[in-house]
């Protein structure tokens, strides 16, 4: 009995390592129905083709008029507000100063406040010690796993390209940094143990909740920055809202909500979200297809109405520099945006140095489907080891657009 037992066991295991080595990602790179009528069994395959067949309500359109294009504007803002649920919250403490220390050319104050009941939450923000009062202010949003204090230099000191904020404050300028939700001093148990960020299970309870991850921290960005139009020594008509990476999102929530902002600071490959999931259908060897990004950038309803690329255009004519490429395509549909507002000057873009020029660049105007990871960054542009706060791009730009 013992030897029949051992058989069978030999003979599944060789049954089902034949059944995986048998899988060829390659064979089903793309997304097929094997019938007909082009139906499909597979659930993965029916909200595939959902999705490919949804078109976002507010994309932009290259032949808006300027009557047509400044309805538009006003159409994104109705629905970003209606997908970020920001709550309407009052009764809390003001703001209070913690610590403040005088540094090298300039004063480095740490504030706390509280946005929410159960909350408080905190940034820092760098006087420079010969700015002129009121002068202008950059709000500085880190990237994943990155915290305020890169942003001031704190930490990494060898890695001064990350420190946004301290190199805005050198330059001259007011500047204020704040951490991503649940990252730095947001974050639960990690600092003790030493893992890395743990971004995706307040994202979850934020969507079981009605809320997202992106509406949660852009509420509290949202709350530093209306801090900042209070403060005396600010102008409140030359504010900046700066992003790296993932900050790129609440910066642009806020542009969007907040037509006083003054100019942006785009600091990633701009691309459009919705064709990355549709293209990105490339199987691992355990034939999972991939999902294009984590569950903290999910926003309930967000295809339905734009993509990156739309929301970006929306913020003209406020000027805004893109540091990091991505297709041509899209930002040559922000460019258009620029036009009909009638101000082309007041948006500039870079490339990674690997991709400045042309013809190293891949200028598809729509990308196949059937990319992984890897080769959905090589379709559009990004050169992923050199992505990295662009200062050799930003500060010159920012003396540009704030100059008197």
């Amino acid at each position: 009995m013992k030897k029949w037992v051992i058989l069978l066991t030999v003979c599944l295991s060789s049954s089902m390592l034949f059944a995986q080595t048998a899988f060829s990602p390659e064979q089903h790179k793309t997304v097929c129905s094997e019938r007909s009528d082009g139906r499909y069994l597979s659930t993965y395959g029916v909200v595939h083709a959902m999705l490919k067949d949804t078109k976002p309500l507010y994309a932009f359109r290259h032949d808006f008029t300027r009557q047509e294009f400044a309805e538009w504007q006003k159409e994104v803002r109705t629905a970003m507000i209606e997908i970020m649920h920001h709550p309407h919250i009052t009764g809390q403490p003001i703001p209070v100063c913690i610590e403040k220390i005088q540094k090298d050319g300039y004063r480095q104050e740490k504030w706390e406040f509280y946005p929410l009941p159960h909350c408080v939450s905190t940034f820092y923000i760098l006087i420079p010690d010969k700015v002129k009062i009121p002068g202008p202010a950059v709000l500085c949003i880190p990237g994943s796993g990155m915290t305020k204090e890169n942003l001031i230099g704190e930490v990494s000191a060898n890695n001064m390209r990350a420190a946004m904020a301290l190199n805005i404050a050198k330059q001259g300028y007011i500047s204020v940094a704040v951490d991503n939700a649940a990252a730095g001093e947001a974050a639960d148990l990690e600092p003790l143990t030493g893992t890395s960020y743990d971004y995706d299970t307040p994202s979850r309870i934020l969507l079981e909740l009605g809320w997202s991850y992106l509406g949660y921290t852009s509420f509290l960005n949202k709350q530093v920055l209306e801090w900042m139009k209070c403060q005396p020594f600010i102008r409140k008509d030359r504010i900046v809202v700066s992003g790296f990476s993932l900050g790129t999102e609440p910066l642009m929530v806020l542009g969007v909500m907040d037509p006083s902002i003054y100019a942006f600071i785009y600091n990633d490959f701009l691309c459009q979200t919705q064709e990355r999931a549709i293209v990105m259908t490339e199987p691992d060897q355990r034939g999972r297809r991939p999902f294009p990004n984590s569950i903290r950038h999910l926003i309930p309803d967000f295809w339905k109405y734009f993509n990156f690329p739309d929301i970006v255009a929306s913020l003209a004519p406020r000027p805004i520099i893109l540091t990091e490429g991505g297709l041509d395509r899209d930002f040559n549909l922000v460019k258009r945006a620029y036009e009909i507002s009638g101000h082309p000057e007041n948006v500039e873009t870079h490339h990674y140095q690997k991709y400045t020029a042309p013809e190293t660049r891949n200028t598809a105007q729509n990308l196949p489907e059937g990319l992984g990871r890897a080769s959905f960054y090589d379709s559009v542009n990004v050169d992923g080891p050199n992505h990295y706060f662009k200062n050799e791009f930003v500060l010159p730009w920012l003396d540009k657009v704030l100059a008197e």
